[in-house]
């Protein structure tokens, strides 16, 4: 697994953009094949996350707004998870420190303040 923390950080410190998207994608894999047996709470959700990554960077032309959303994403899920690892505490801390940083907190969907002040559903009286 220290061959997959360094090689990860390494493409971080360069800066992901200088990554290659198949280079990428095979990074992606690694990381789903060693979190394949992983039963840690929270785990499922980063494989599927990495999944999502994966096909993104598998693309002709990715979604880098999606490929942000996703690196914010699985920084934030792994750096929840480091403190439940048997080993590795520190270098998983570290990386999900550093993906978290690579991408950006996008939410799903950005509230629509105009609507949720003139909701169409009937509100009661009292």
């Amino acid at each position: 697994m220290a061959v997959k923390f360094a090689g990860t950080m390494n493409a971080i410190n360069r800066g992901l953009d200088t990554t290659k998207a198949p280079k990428g994608a095979d990074m992606v894999e690694d990381w789903e094949a060693a979190l394949a047996d992983v039963d840690v709470a929270g785990s499922k959700g980063i494989l599927r996350d990495l999944a999502a990554l994966r096909k993104q960077l598998e693309k002709d032309a990715p979604d880098a707004d999606r490929v942000h959303a996703l690196l914010h994403r699985l920084g934030t899920a792994t750096t929840k998870i480091a403190d439940k690892a048997d080993k590795s505490q520190d270098k998983l801390k570290a990386l999900g420190e550093a993906l978290t940083e690579a991408g950006e907190d996008s939410p799903d969907e950005e509230e629509d303040t105009e609507a949720a002040a003139n909701p169409k559903r009937a509100r009661k009286k009292a």
